[in-house]
């Protein structure tokens, strides 16, 4: 593994070092300097740049990670005053994103918001270009800055024109979704809460899943087939959240986050084995960014890896949170067990939108029988009996009631609502 010095102005350094860990470093000094606000040349005071320059002296390290949002200036006088590179957390958050992308749509998100971070250190390479320095480009040999600068603009048009049209695509079959029946719910949560296993234990799937962060970055689908009977269900697992994501992020990944803001129904994922002060900052983070996003649909909280905790570390846990929910529905479970998913379906169902109950009276054919087999497909049959007539109590999606009753009464049955 690689190795990582990190640096600091407060002692909130748990998942810094849990992304640095993800991009495969391993941090073996900490320096943290407390000061309300960093440095306007270097992010740190020149005492503190001193002890770090004496250390790498004598340590091997491949790379200096700073624990916040370095402007360009101090960016280029760190890496020059050091000698190695240096990453700020956008730079870390950024290069996680580009090692975890695998679809044309993920790749294209991520480079999206590389070159729009990419911009401002490179209006400062040209500054420093033209004032008599000969800077590079981030380890990237030597450019010239200002042609590069434009490459940059033409490059981010092109992407935007790309994404656009997976937009549009993707639009195409949520509404095919939409006008055949099936109700469509977002997992959404912060990173690492377990929004995969979630749609593995759903789905009857194997997602991959591990503990790194940031493992689902390309949106996945799949049919809830836990209860068959239940509302026929589409699942899309979401890229996790994370705190102070600037606004250019968020509008890099608007195509897929968009799954989050057309879907009926929301389960916010929530690790509630971590401790109250990090499960409410994480709550606060996640509502944040729905709010960002334009959410309107109705929100579950799904509290998860309660096979983590005591019973009665849970209770008090949930006490201590309560407020922080805005009195959503909630419910606790455990992915990784399979505890408690029944109670989760359950509440999914009953804050689905509106359905509408019928009673559909079928004759006794060949197209009834065929009629209803697809009805299995996309409404929820609750009951069928068999007499001189097929008698159907189903729960139809209020958007393709009237598409249903008029197939029904196509071929000689009627249709009466309940």
């Amino acid at each position: 593994m690689k190795k990582a010095l990190l640096v600091s102005l407060n002692d909130n350094c748990e998942e810094i070092k849990a992304l640095a860990k993800t991009l495969g470093y391993e941090v073996i000094g900490e320096f943290i300097q407390h000061r309300k606000e960093p440095d306007v040349r270097t992010y740190i005071g020149k005492g503190k740049l001193e002890e770090i320059k004496s250390y790498l002296e004598n340590n091997n390290v491949d790379i200096v990670i700073v624990n916040g949002d370095l402007k360009p200036s101090q960016w280029f006088n760190l890496e020059k005053e050091l000698g190695k590179d240096v990453y700020d957390r956008m730079h870390l958050i950024l290069s996680i994103f580009a090692e975890r992308a695998d679809s044309r749509e993920a790749k294209l998100q991520v480079k999206l918001a590389q070159l729009r971070y990419e911009r401002p250190f490179v209006r400062e390479l040209i500054h420093r270009a033209k004032a008599g320095e000969h800077p590079g480009f981030m380890a990237g040999g030597e450019y010239k800055v200002d042609d590069y600068y434009e490459m940059i603009k033409k490059q981010m048009v092109k992407i935007r024109r790309e994404l656009e049209k997976i937009r549009q695509d993707r639009e195409i079959r949520r509404k095919h979704r939409y006008e055949v029946g099936f109700y469509l719910v977002a997992i959404a949560g912060y990173t690492n809460a377990g929004k995969s296993s979630l749609l593995n234990i759903l789905s009857n799937e194997n997602i991959k899943v591990d503990e790194m962060l940031f493992s689902t970055l390309s949106p996945t689908t799949r049919r809830v087939s836990k209860v068959p009977s239940k509302p026929p269900i589409l699942l899309t697992d979401t890229v996790g959240f994370i705190k102070d994501l600037p606004s250019w992020v968020i509008e890099a990944f608007r195509s897929t986050l968009e799954e989050i803001k057309e879907a009926d129904l929301v389960l916010l994922v929530v690790d509630i084995s971590e401790e109250t002060p990090v499960v409410i900052d994480k709550l606060k983070t996640c509502f944040r960014e729905l709010k960002e996003i334009g959410i309107s649909s109705p929100i579950i909280v799904v509290f998860n890896k309660i096979d983590k905790i005591s019973s009665d570390d849970l209770n008090r846990k949930l006490e201590e949170v309560k407020a922080d929910i805005h009195g959503k529905p909630f419910v606790c479970i455990s992915a990784k067990e399979g505890r408690n998913i029944d109670k989760l379906l359950n509440l999914i169902s009953e804050n689905l939108p509106s359905a509408i109950r019928a009673k559909l009276i079928l004759p006794l054919s060949k197209e009834s029988q065929q009629f209803l087999s697809d009805l299995y497909c996309y409404a929820w049959v609750r009951n069928v009996r068999y007499s001189k007539n097929i008698e159907v109590d189903v729960f139809v999606n209020h958007r393709i009631f009237d598409k249903v009753a008029s197939a029904c009464r196509k071929f000689g049955g009627d249709v009466f609502v309940t």
